[in-house]
């Protein structure tokens, strides 16, 4: 990189904010300027509704609606199968955002959205009307032949919405008897967080190294290569994990056998391992294709990227996972995060009746674990183009880091706590 790693994610987290708010103006405080409803606390719905409420100073009813309890970050949450962290450490309480930001913290499921009404019905029944709505829903898992068993249910964890199945796949690692093998099968992208997988089965193979060393890695990927940084994972797995990790590209899984412990392929042998974390392909959150807002491909959802509002549905915004994303756009928290200032800016400027800011910037950074303190990372500056109506890559910005490092980690971290901190506090 051309500038210094803590000098240009400063530089990025501030071109990021202002793009965002310039064009929102100042907002007085006054009566009230609308109602919005977020429905998904993750990174793109928590900073939403903070950035809304802190933008028009109040003016602007924000809810949100989410059903757990606490954020539970994806990000890091691999250090937990490594054992290096345990759940707790990447758990975040929504009490902040009503705290410091006044935003009404619904705990429920959104089951249904009547746009034509603009109205959200929750499944204790209630209605909550709005005049924006924010869509957050993260990522719907598609049907794979065998994973819809109740063994399957049961056995087989994808883990990847950090939480409960977080916590069963480390138990599982720690169950398996040594020697054994740790099969990770990884669909074809796009897919939630390109690294995840790879960082993944660094984790897994730096618990083995310690804990296990007579097991195995099996990286069974959908994708011909490796998607993300894959010239330094490939490096990681020779160098700190040699002869435990290996590698397998072009492996497309088109069904499971749960009791068995095998996945199956389409152009490959049967595979069988003693714990199976099998990550299947993925689309927008169910609510929505509930409320019609999935336009690409039959699984995700394009906007107006300037203002994140649905091409297909007026008065609702959609943020995260759940988007087609712009040329080079990662789905990732970080992004989600950038998104959603983008969006808390021209929803409180539509509201408002001012001019939604032309020109925004958002950045992203992934970091990616390569043992339980060695750290490498890949990060980018993404412009808004009006001719093309997307936002592109641009150029020389980020990089990716040339190995991994304990330095790297301490940035990681500190990452962690201040991206926390912005979306809930």
């Amino acid at each position: 990189m051309s500038m210094q790693r803590r000098d240009f994610l400063k530089a990025a987290a501030a071109t990021g904010a202002m793009s965002a708010v310039a064009g929102c103006g100042s907002m007085p405080g006054g009566p009230s300027a609308g109602k919005v409803v977020v429905v998904g606390g993750g990174y793109g719905g928590a900073t939403a509704a903070k950035y809304i409420r802190m933008w028009s100073e109040g003016r602007v009813d924000v809810t949100l609606v989410e059903p757990n309890e606490s954020f539970v970050s994806c990000p890091l949450s691999n250090l937990v199968l490594g054992g290096s962290k345990q759940i707790a450490d990447v758990t975040v309480p929504y009490t902040g955002l009503t705290k410091n930001h006044g935003v009404k913290v619904v705990r429920d499921i959104a089951t249904a959205i009547d746009t034509d009404k603009r109205v959200v019905r929750l499944a204790d029944g209630s209605q909550l009307p709005y005049d924006r709505l924010v869509l957050s829903p993260g990522i719907g898992f598609m049907n794979v032949p065998g994973m819809n068993t109740a063994v399957a249910q049961d056995t087989i964890m994808h883990a990847w919405k950090a939480g409960p199945q977080t916590v069963t796949l480390r138990r599982q690692l720690e169950a398996m008897p040594d020697g054994g093998v740790f099969a990770i099968v990884i669909p074809v992208a796009p897919y939630r967080c390109p690294p995840g997988p790879y960082e993944r089965a660094c984790q897994v193979a730096w618990y083995f190294k310690r804990a296990k060393p007579r097991s195995k890695v099996l990286i069974l990927d959908g994708n011909g290569d490796v998607t993300s940084k894959g010239p330094l994972f490939k490096r990681a797995w020779a160098e700190e994990y040699k002869g435990m990790v290996e590698y397998r590209g072009n492996y497309v899984a088109n069904g499971v056998d749960a009791a068995a412990r095998t996945v199956k392929f389409e152009t490959a042998d049967d595979v069988k391992a003693d714990v199976l974390n099998f990550i299947p392909p993925q689309q927008a959150g169910d609510i929505a294709r509930q409320a019609g807002v999935i336009t690409a491909n039959n699984r995700w959802c394009e906007v107006d990227f300037m203002t994140f509002e649905s091409i297909k549905v007026k008065n609702v915004h959609v943020l995260g996972d759940a988007i087609q994303v712009a040329p080079g756009m990662p789905k990732s928290g970080h992004m989600a995060n950038q998104q959603a200032k983008v969006c808390a800016a021209a929803v409180v400027s539509l509201l408002t009746g001012q001019a939604v800011n032309a020109t925004p910037v958002v950045t992203n950074t992934c970091y990616s674990f390569v043992t339980d303190k060695d750290v490498m990372h890949v990060a980018s500056v993404h412009q808004y183009d009006a001719g093309k109506k997307t936002f592109l890559a641009v150029p020389g910005s980020g990089g990716v880091s040339p190995g991994w490092t304990p330095l790297e980690g301490e940035y990681a971290f500190s990452w962690a706590r201040n991206i926390w901190a912005d979306t809930l506090a």
